[in-house]
């Protein structure tokens, strides 16, 4: 009892706080960088595909091929390539800002992949119904396609922000700081299994949270 007290001391406890709401940051920003990002990217994949509205079948690879590059690409892969990249972005390449370049580049063709996913489950009969009224693309998409697809986008939102959790743990491998560089710094490197522990079930607790969210919030819009 009085080891666990003298190991999670006034200092550690505050670094705790620190860790956790860098990782919330790290997790909240790069979320909706990548949703601003992947969401209109997973759209334009629907347009584009076989017996989309806008249908472009060269476009449509060329697009898909890019998303599946970066998707294929280990994080860890990701995160050191791109160092000149995030170093021109954000003036560092270590820190809770520099790891959120890298967490977006890597959420926006996750969530464009779920996105397209979800907006091929949508009725074709509604968006033929809507053409043949003489509805634009554009009407298509923000009347008929979004609205019908939104639980699948909202779910694939939560999975994207889950993802992401571990990919920031993941950036503390480099100093991208949260609870990933905590746990890497003080469990790991000073021999301090209970600190791993405790970053590990702060984890598991931040991802329960964020799934029940989301979970709760796909059925408020389903009803």
């Amino acid at each position: 009892m009085f080891d666990f007290l003298e190991t999670f001391n006034a200092p550690l406890r505050e670094m705790f706080v620190t860790s956790l709401w860098e990782t919330v940051v790290m997790v909240g920003i790069s979320g909706l960088a990548g949703a601003l990002i992947g969401v209109p990217l997973g759209v334009w994949l629907r347009l584009t595909d076989h017996g989309g509205v806008r249908q472009n079948a060269p476009v449509n690879r060329t697009v898909g091929g890019i998303v599946n590059a970066v998707r294929s690409t280990p994080f860890i892969i990701l995160l050191v390539a791109i160092i000149p990249f995030t170093r021109f972005i954000t003036g560092s390449s270590i820190g809770t800002a520099a790891a959120v370049v890298p967490l977006t580049i890597a959420a926006a063709p996750f969530v464009a992949r779920l996105v397209e996913t979800a907006l091929r489950e949508v009725d074709h009969g509604l968006v033929e119904a809507a053409q043949a009224m003489g509805a634009s693309t554009w009407q298509i998409v923000w009347k008929v396609l979004l609205p019908e697809a939104l639980p699948g986008i909202v779910a694939a939102l939560t999975i994207t922000l889950v993802s992401l959790t571990g990919y920031s743990a993941m950036a503390g491998a480099i100093g991208g700081g949260g609870l990933g560089d905590l746990g890497i710094r003080y469990g790991y490197q000073r021999f301090l299994p209970e600190v791993m522990a405790a970053v590990v079930l702060v984890l598991i607790v931040f991802v329960q949270v964020l799934q029940s969210a989301g979970d709760w919030l796909v059925r408020r819009i389903r009803h």
